[in-house]
């Protein structure tokens, strides 16, 4: 018998990429059960005089339901 999964949006924040994705999977896994995957959509930069502060993800998480 095969499994179901289901995908949610999240958007979240981080001071570099890698650290938004990590928050993205971290806070949806407080939630939810199975979470197996993070698709990254979209990378969105806030820049504050000429420098970036901190990065922008929108993504798509994938976690199987029992």
């Amino acid at each position: 018998m095969g499994s179901v999964a289901k995908v949610i949006e999240v958007i979240a924040e981080g001071k570099t990429i890698e650290e938004a994705v990590e928050k993205a999977a971290k806070e949806a896994s407080k939630s939810l059960k199975n979470v197996k995957s993070v698709y990254v959509e979209g990378i969105k930069a806030a820049v504050e005089d000429g420098e970036i502060k901190n990065y922008r993800v929108n993504a798509k998480v994938t976690f199987v339901i029992e």
